[in-house]
């Protein structure tokens, strides 16, 4: 009896814990089949929604445009860097407006030749030199150099103009020496005297000019020659280039045959050399033409840049004779190789001479330059921001005003 029930309890024993033992199976089985599952809906899930795809699609497109964007800009900061100082605009302690402020204006290069006791067209009188002087003062015109002219270094006071004075062949009208005893005195009424006179009594109007001299004896006293150049750089004015003997650079004047590139380029790249030996070193970079007449064609580029004998010439400005005032400096529509000048003379000018053109500004005062007073900015009417020239503006701080 007792071995029977012993049995029993055995054979249940078995049966629970064969029955625990399936159903442990059965659970695991279980789990796994969900794991499994539920790993194979989370792929199918991202194979079977396309919208995740163009999510990441967008998104890398997202990402692309940024890092374009980024490219852009940074080729923006990088053209800008060119510039220099132009990519951010200042704000302006002036009120540029209410001045009329406006660096993208018009500036008159005026061109004298002799200056002598009898008016002439091609001739100004002493007194009639120290009229036009006052006479720009008092309109609010401040002397530049034209060295500054070409390198955009334009400084004169708030609210001025600048004008360059030029003064073309080197006659002795222009620098005469008195020699009282071996002295070196000059001549209070030849233009270097009354520059000079003018500049004590205004000193604020500067101390400025070129001339165009040519050789082999300029300002025509030739024991001088030097001692005057060398007193004309000191001070400041400048010597620029009217070739060698005031050659026609277009044409041989008395057999009217054309100039070809070897005459145009000895004619000019002397005179750097004669003046070279005068004064070692002297940058000759601008040129007057002789009688206003440029080589035609090709042969105009030997009156910018040429060569003679290894030595070089690069005329950063050449000057017509013309009858118009040049455009800024910073206007993108400047020639170097062509810029025109305003005749200081009262006769035979056809309403294009200094005093016409004077009056001109009066009444179209917004076609003038007016100077902002500092030489590191270049302001002007924000309507003008496509006249700039982003070229020669590099380093400069632009304020564009409303």
């Amino acid at each position: 009896m007792l071995t029977i029930l012993w049995e029993d309890i055995m054979f249940r024993k078995i049966n629970i814990i064969l029955l625990f033992t399936t159903m442990l199976c059965i659970i695991t089985s279980c789990g796994q089949a969900k794991g499994i599952d539920g790993i194979t809906a989370n792929v199918d899930t991202r194979q079977e929604s396309p919208g995740l795809e163009e999510d990441a699609h967008i998104e890398k497109e997202g990402e692309e445009e940024n890092k374009n964007d980024t490219d852009e800009t940074n080729s923006d900061i990088e053209l800008e860097d060119k510039i220099g100082e132009s990519r951010e605009t200042e704000k302006p302690d002036l009120d540029l407006k209410a001045m009329g402020v406006n660096e993208l204006g018009k500036i008159m290069i005026l061109m004298y030749h002799d200056i002598a006791a009898k008016e002439d067209t091609w001739v100004r009188t002493p007194e009639n030199l120290r009229k036009d002087l006052k006479v720009l003062y008092d309109k609010g015109y401040r002397a530049i150099s034209l060295k500054d002219y070409i390198n955009g270094n334009i400084n004169t006071p708030a609210g001025t103009t600048p004008v360059v004075l030029t003064f073309d062949d080197g006659t002795k009208g222009q620098f005469n020496v008195l020699d009282d005893q071996g002295d070196f005195t000059v001549d209070p009424n030849c233009a270097v005297g009354i520059l000079e006179e003018f500049y004590s009594q205004y000193p604020d109007f500067g101390l400025e000019a070129t001339f165009f001299i040519y050789y082999p004896n300029p300002f025509g006293q030739k024991s001088l020659v030097e001692k005057k150049l060398k007193y004309i750089t000191d001070r400041g004015m400048d010597i620029g280039n009217h070739s060698y003997n005031h050659d026609n650079l277009k044409k041989d004047m008395k057999t009217k045959k054309a100039r070809d590139a070897a005459f145009i380029q000895e004619s000019l790249a002397k005179h750097v050399i004669a003046t070279n030996e005068i004064l070692p070193g002297y940058e000759v970079d601008s040129l007057a033409l002789p009688y206003g007449e440029k080589p035609q064609g090709d042969l105009y580029q030997y009156v910018v840049k040429g060569a003679y004998q290894g030595v070089e010439y690069h005329h950063k400005a050449v000057l017509l004779v013309g009858s118009n005032p040049a455009l800024s400096p910073y206007h993108i529509d400047l020639d170097f190789a062509n810029i025109p000048r305003i005749r200081a003379s009262e006769l035979e000018t056809y309403n294009t001479g200094l005093y016409d053109w004077l009056d001109y500004f009066d009444k179209h005062p917004e076609e003038r330059f007016i100077s902002d007073g500092n030489s590191d900015t270049i302001s002007f009417p924000k309507e003008l921001e496509g006249e700039l020239n982003a070229d020669i503006v590099k380093g400069k701080i632009i304020q564009a005003y409303e």
